[in-house]
């Protein structure tokens, strides 16, 4: 395998096609307009609908859920994407809520995915925290995923998930190496708790770049919501700034184009 094929479908949502597999992160196909509720008075709007369709995504072999308990991650049509996926692989929180064969891993553990034909892929969950300290009751528990398949050469395909920059997220650095990270951005912010970020700004995301050094960084959750606070163009703004290996290895994906990214 020298590249992994991925379509950015919109917020969170991306499908990963690599060695015959085909993975979806954090599905959300719901159309736009509806306002979503995520606990304890925070609210947002949707804004923005996906660029495919689940019946244009075609079949799916697994789905590598961050969370399931908010909108922006997993909608009412995703939701109903899930028994036709071949795994669905998310926190152990989650696993228990939706049931079924969901796999639930805790962080730094691992699950692999297998299929006859298709080279096995072991999934490890990766820290995250999504808010400030003490938020886990109105967060709810993430996961990243660091995707890892014999032949890679230059480390994992890793999914940042919901989350700040903290220490539990910096540990990818010293634990991982990292070929192609997606890193989910957007700066969220709600009214009812003012100046507290739920994921990561541009900034984070640069500094967490110097840490981990990842080849290749792919930007996404940033657009299609009221509660993403920085727009792609005010991350550009930043990574504009950043030093120049950093810079280098930022790759926009254009929304809906199944896009081939070296390995």
């Amino acid at each position: 395998m020298t590249s992994v094929r991925i379509t950015h479908i919109g917020g969170p949502t991306a499908l990963i096609e690599v060695g015959g597999w085909r993975l979806l992160t954090d599905p959300t196909f719901d159309p736009p307009g509806r306002r979503y509720s995520f606990g304890w008075g925070s609210m947002s709007r949707k804004v923005a609908g996906p660029a495919m369709q689940p019946a244009d995504v075609g079949p799916i072999d697994a789905v590598l859920l961050s969370h399931d308990q908010h909108g922006d991650n997993l909608d009412n049509a995703g939701r109903a994407l899930l028994p036709n996926a071949g795994a669905v692989v998310t926190t152990v929180a989650g696993a228990k809520r939706l049931g079924g064969a969901t796999r639930g891993l805790e962080p730094w553990s691992s699950t692999t995915l297998e299929k006859p034909g298709l080279p096995a892929i072991e999934v490890t969950a990766t820290p995250c925290r999504h808010g400030p300290p003490l938020s886990r009751p109105l967060a709810g528990d993430v996961v990243g995923f660091a995707l890892r398949w014999d032949g890679q050469e230059h480390g994992v395909l890793w999914i940042s998930g919901d989350t700040v920059l903290y220490d539990g997220v910096r540990e990818v650095g010293t634990r991982l190496d990292v070929d192609i990270a997606l890193l989910h951005l957007g700066g969220v912010r709600f009214p009812v708790s003012g100046p507290f970020r739920y994921t990561m700004t541009a900034r984070d995301a640069v500094e967490l770049c110097g840490l981990v050094r990842p080849r290749t960084v792919i930007p996404v959750h940033y657009e299609g919501w009221g509660h993403f606070k920085e727009s792609r163009e005010s991350i550009e703004r930043e990574f504009a700034g950043a030093p120049e290996d950093v810079r280098r290895s930022v790759r926009w994906l254009s929304i809906g184009l199944a896009t081939d990214v070296p390995l």
